[in-house]
């Protein structure tokens, strides 16, 4: 890899982060890595492989999947790996969706209070309701998605998002962040943008 875009949408910080956790561990595989935020990438012209990161909260965050379809043509041309922030996670089992490997961070599903009937929240909170609408956006399927816990402080959340995330989600505040899991995907990803590449 020549040099490869890590860029991120954010609510209140916490994302942006990840995604510096994220560039440091490309970065260790010797590969020249820049960091923006979505809102300020221009051009992918000079980026032989992208990594888009995001929260959850009602939905995966609107900039995040605008950026994928603005750049649907240039990210139709190379490697895209794709990351998401969240609380809640309903354990199901799920590690891959339309042929796209999904790295789950371990600690962060919970399972159903009534097995094979799932409530509103946690039907919400499955894998395959966060990813389809990232999933439809992209030109081309990521090489892989990684699922990990984010950071969540009401006093930095916009008073539509808080009321969605208390009334509905009933997602606690706290950190949930695991550097462990987000590094480790991290490190997997140059191997998989090489092997997407030969593919092509």
């Amino acid at each position: 890899m020549d040099k490869i875009l890590v860029t991120y949408a954010t609510n209140s910080g916490s994302t942006s982060e990840v995604a510096k956790a994220v560039m440091e561990e490309l970065q260790k595989s010797g590969a020249q890595v820049e960091l923006l935020p979505v809102a300020q990438v221009s051009d992918l012209a000079s980026y032989s492989a992208v990594v888009v990161g995001a929260p959850m909260i009602m939905g995966w965050h609107q900039a995040a999947l605008s950026f994928l379809r603005k750049n649907k043509a240039a990210l139709g041309k190379i490697p895209l790996a794709v990351f998401v922030t969240c609380m809640n996670l309903t354990a199901t089992g799920e590690t891959s969706l339309q042929g796209v490997p999904v790295s789950v961070d371990k600690n962060l599903p919970k399972p159903p209070k009534v097995a094979n009937r799932l409530s509103f929240k946690e039907r919400y909170s499955r894998v395959s309701n966060y990813l389809r609408p990232i999933l439809r956006a992209s030109a081309r399927k990521p090489v892989s998605v990684g699922v990990f816990g984010g950071q969540l402080n009401y006093s930095r959340m916009q008073w539509w998002a808080m009321i969605f995330v208390v009334l509905i989600l009933q997602a606690p505040a706290g950190d949930r962040r695991n550097w462990d899991a987000i590094r480790a995907w991290a490190r997997g990803l140059p191997d998989l943008f090489n092997a997407e590449v030969a593919r092509s």
